[in-house]
């Protein structure tokens, strides 16, 4: 299932917040053998590869919020969404669902609709 996956993908996101990238590469080579760990590796390579795009992204689209002080939980979800829906082309609202999804059961109450805010506007902005 893809919930997994991207929950995978989630979970070396928010790794790859606090530890080294040879931590993360030891971190992505343990996700669990499920039928789409490629999908969830394809996610983490393009957040690896474009973070400093993504992170401009997200920063362009915070309003009366300052990066470096969200909660690292719900970056990490940003960084799931807008790499899945930059890099990989899955359509945006599959996205946002499943990652409001993954906000409720890992972040706080007020995270699911922040986090839509936010990728609401950035999918309104580069349209």
């Amino acid at each position: 299932m893809r919930r997994q996956a991207r929950e995978n993908a989630f979970q070396v996101i928010f790794a790859n917040l606090f530890l080294t990238p040879q931590d993360c590469e030891e971190k992505l080579a343990e996700l669990k053998k499920t039928e789409d760990v490629d999908f969830a590796k394809q996610i983490i390579n393009n957040f690896i590869e474009n973070r400093e795009i993504l992170t401009k992204i997200i920063g362009q689209y915070l309003v009366g919020y300052e990066l470096e002080r969200l909660y690292k939980t719900d970056l990490a979800l940003l960084y799931l969404a807008l790499a899945e829906i930059k890099y990989i082309g899955t359509p945006c609202q599959v996205v946002i669902n499943e990652t409001l999804e993954i906000a409720k059961k890992y972040s706080t109450e007020k995270s699911a609709k922040f986090i839509n805010g936010v990728l609401s506007s950035i999918v309104k902005g580069q349209n």
